[in-house]
């Protein structure tokens, strides 16, 4: 027989083991499986190994809302944070319902039975299906296999070692090297500062700058309240005040970008001093925040750049040559080793084939229900986080919001929820954001429509008054019986 669960959570990174506390919490008679296509749990926070690698949210936000951060860190290397998810999937129990080197291929919806008919596949190539009646979608927005890799000309004549961070080799050995970091972003202004610690020197070459702030690794308000309150108190509290913070930045940026983005140069020409050039390295062509904003923990990187350790080259690539890189501007750039911090390939809902009654199903030609289901699709919630804040307050919200819909249903014998998009609902990207990693694919995502619930607001205030109201008052959502059951009866 066909195994069969209640739930299927797909992935136990961050987001699924969350996902999993969740469930094991709220829905206690439901039973459920994770399956995991890599063959540790921890996701971004397993996977990526490369120098330095830390979070860019503080983790009284991007931790969950039910378990406590209580490292004096606020923002955290990617063992520590590893660490955490490790420490909460043993506490709520749910080690034993993972199931490792599965990864999803298929997924069919049979709208007679009212269930989900899953493949899912091990590494050595073999099948195996299930079936569920509900399936919660967290492997992650990135393909786990390959990062984004884009051609440079010359690629083979370089004579040193290429290496992309997302598979960044284990144990090796990079000091004394002359580096070169492709690219900007988050990935980029971490690995400069983390390399320069050994390397001969290290040059970040980027084709356009990135907004840049920098803070504290660790928050003093947060470290002082453990002292005070009791943990759960004081994480609450914490975590109230950063996500405030960050609310505020956000607005702010959105409305006054100019005075943001002056007063973040401000801080920089403060790190760098006067003769920087911080208007070509460090003043990007768009708005904070029309973007994420690169944070650098206690100014690492402009320390490292002020004794010598590392500069930043803003220019664009002709193509590798042995010894390096030539630039448009016709300098080399000297390299033992260049790290293309290049990005990561999007990917919605993970890579398996969707099908309804047999007929294939493309997202991109859906409508997202609040960012986290999809038009004509049934028993189906798909986690993905904000871009202006940190991840885990929408994967909680939206875990929340899952548990609140399977237990109406199950307390009114229900056995599927379907979103129904109105037929003049005019379609808009998923996400109003112009981060490469997501115009890349832009096509290939959901639509979010011209109003609500159609929209994506990437706005947490407004998701907590929505999500957690009672499943039957969320307009736009259609719940029904198996079409056979009630002819039969």
């Amino acid at each position: 027989m066909t195994e069969h669960f209640d739930t299927l959570i797909i992935g136990a990174g961050l987001s699924g083991i969350g996902a999993a506390c969740h469930h094991q919490r709220d829905c206690p008679n439901r039973t459920y499986i994770i399956l995991e296509a890599r063959t540790r749990m921890g996701g971004t926070w397993d996977l990526f190994r490369y120098p330095g690698i830390r979070s860019d949210s503080d983790m009284h936000t991007l931790g969950y809302d039910f378990k406590p951060w209580t490292d004096a860190k606020a923002i955290a290397d990617g063992p520590a944070i590893l660490s955490y998810i490790q420490e909460t999937a043993a506490e709520f129990g749910v080690e034993d319902h993972i199931r490792y080197d599965a990864r999803v291929v298929a997924m069919e919806w049979n709208s007679d039975a009212a269930h989900w008919h899953v493949t899912y596949q091990s590494e050595s190539g073999a099948t195996s299906q299930m079936t569920a009646n509900f399936i919660i979608s967290a492997p992650g927005y990135y393909r786990y296999d390959e990062g984004h890799n884009p051609h440079f000309e010359g690629r083979e004549d370089f004579t040193g070692d290429i290496i992309h961070p997302q598979h960044w080799p284990e144990d090796y050995e990079y000091s004394g090297k002359k580096i070169v970091v492709i690219g900007s972003g988050a990935t980029a202004v971490t690995l400069v500062p983390s390399l320069a610690e050994t390397a001969a020197h290290v040059t970040m070459l980027q084709r356009s700058p990135t907004w840049i702030a920098s803070r504290p690794d660790t928050d003093w308000v947060a470290n002082t309240l453990r002292k005070i309150l009791p943990e759960n108190a004081a994480y609450a509290v914490s975590r109230a005040k950063n996500i405030a913070y960050t609310r505020f930045i956000y607005n702010t940026a959105q409305k006054k970008p100019k005075k943001v983005g002056d007063h973040l140069l401000k801080l920089i020409r403060k790190e760098l001093g006067p003769d920087f050039d911080v208007e070509k390295h460090f003043t990007p062509n768009y708005n904070p925040w029309d973007q994420r904003l690169c944070l650098v923990p206690n100014a690492d990187l402009f320390k490292a750049m002020k004794v010598g350790k590392a500069d930043v080259v803003t220019d664009h690539i002709e193509r590798f040559v042995p010894e390096g890189i030539k630039l448009k501007s016709g300098e080399i750039l000297e390299a033992d080793l260049i790290v293309t911090a290049t990005g990561l390939q999007v990917v919605f809902a993970g890579q398996a084939k969707l099908s309804i009654d047999g007929g294939e199903k493309n997202l991109g030609e859906t409508f997202a229900y609040r960012g986290l289901m999809f038009s004509d699709v049934p028993n189906l919630v798909s986690i993905f986080g904000y871009t202006n804040a940190s991840w885990t307050l929408r994967a909680d919200l939206i875990s929340r919001f899952s548990c609140r819909l399977m237990n109406h249903m199950d307390a009114q014998n229900l056995d599927y929820v379907v979103p129904k998009a109105p037929a003049d609902l005019k379609a808009n990207p998923f996400i109003d954001f112009e981060a490469g990693y997501i115009t890349r694919v832009v096509e290939e995502l959901p639509k979010q429509g011209d109003r609500d619930p159609w929209r994506n607001r990437q706005d947490y205030r407004f998701d907590k008054s929505v999500l957690l109201r009672d499943a039957e008052s969320h307009e736009g959502l259609e719940f029904g019986r198996k079409f056979k059951q009630d002819a039969a009866a």
